[in-house]
């Protein structure tokens, strides 16, 4: 008897099964051919990516382009761990919400973010560059210092240790030049300068206006008489050869007239700066510290500070002890470091002997600019007493 084709030791198959291995083949291309023409058909979808010389769709992609060490929040990897944390939230929305939690804009498909821009970007938490919010615009020989030092020491304020002198002497350089050289803040955080000469600057008020109408501004005033010998004691230490502290206070020595074009007492007449101020700022934006409750009560003074500037009040008695040698208080502990801190050499110098009745013909001629002082702040700081 003859063998049937499908048993042979050959190995030849039957015709049931090469029907069968034809069927598989016609699904294989058509589901290849089904394939292809829905990836034709997504591509006719998608719209076109925007040239330069086309704005994006309002609900196109967006994206954001990374630089140095800011990769990593931008990453696959950060997205999906932030999708973890969110707890069901999509690896698509991830991003949204990364771009979100880092606190700024991705910039619209085929734009690039300005390099000056992108050099500011930080990873998540390490924080950005921003204006100040608040500025100690004033006095000189007032206490300024003292007070950014025990400012420093509260974590919601960073503040930029030396005087930019932005406002007066570098405008020209412009606020990206300025932004830079503040220091990088959280959410919440509050960026502060202080360059003393700004309140005696005219140009002054105007330019701070034009980087923010909300700029919240801090003047430590002291008593103009005192504020004038401790200014004259400063240059004295730095040019010895200056002629005395008498002779420069008077035009004329007989008269008694005083010469109010020499720095050391102009600044003093605090009404007349004032004024200045009021042009561009509503009083309620403008605190006045006293530098001398300052020294007495120091932590007093920073908690109208923190008040102000609509921080809590950390900063108390217990950061401060009282320096019998330098006659000021000092910190305990400074910002950063756990030693105590006092106020460098230059501060607290011993002032030179004045005649009394000069500094009683000073107190005479800022009498009537110290009332109306204190009139237009609603304070008196008591150096009429």
């Amino acid at each position: 008897m003859a063998v049937a084709p499908a048993a042979t030791a050959q190995g030849w198959r039957s015709p049931v099964n090469r029907t069968s291995q034809s069927r598989r083949a016609t699904l294989m291309v058509g589901s290849l051919l089904t394939s292809l023409l829905l990836l034709l058909l997504h591509c006719l979808a998608v719209p076109p990516r925007a040239t330069s010389a086309e704005e994006p769709e309002p609900d196109s992609r967006r994206r954001l382009e990374w630089t140095g060490t800011a990769s990593y929040p931008a990453s696959r990897r950060f997205s999906r761990g932030l999708a973890d944390e969110r707890g069901g939230v999509s690896v698509v929305e991830a991003p949204r919400m990364r771009e979100k939690a880092v606190g700024i804009l991705a910039a619209p498909v085929g734009r690039r973010i300005s390099p000056k821009l992108a050099g500011r970007l930080s990873p998540l938490g390490e924080g950005a560059k921003k204006l100040p919010q608040a500025l100690i615009v004033g006095v000189k020989k007032g206490g300024t210092r003292a007070l950014l030092e025990f400012l420093r020491v509260h974590p919601d304020i960073r503040a930029v240790g030396a005087e930019p002198h932005f406002f007066d002497r570098n405008y020209d350089n412009g606020l990206e030049w300025y932004r830079d050289l503040m220091p990088k803040t959280l959410e919440g955080q509050i960026t502060m300068e202080k360059t003393p000469s700004y309140f005696v600057t005219k140009e002054a008020p105007a330019r701070i206006s034009a980087m923010s109408r909300d700029t919240k501004l801090i003047v430590v005033v002291r008593d103009p008489v005192t504020r004038a010998i401790s200014d004259y004691t400063q240059t004295l230490s730095k040019k010895p050869d200056i002629p005395s502290f008498e002779s420069l206070t008077f035009k004329n020595r007989t008269t008694g007239l005083i010469d109010t074009s020499w720095s050391a007492i102009q600044i003093g007449i605090y009404a007349k700066h004032l004024d200045n101020w009021l042009q561009y700022f509503p009083m309620e934006q403008i605190l006045f510290v006293s530098g001398e409750r300052l020294i007495n009560d120091p932590a007093g003074e920073l908690g109208r500070v923190q008040d102000f500037l609509g921080l809590k009040r950390i900063i108390t008695d217990k950061h401060f002890y009282f320096n019998q040698t330098k006659g000021f208080p000092c910190l305990k502990k400074a910002e950063g470091s756990s030693k105590p801190h006092c106020l460098g050499k230059t501060k607290g110098r011993t002032h030179p002997d004045i005649r009394p009745e000069v500094v009683l013909r000073l107190r005479n001629f800022y009498r009537p600019f110290n009332m109306k002082f204190y009139q237009m702040t609603a304070h008196n700081f008591g150096w009429d007493d």
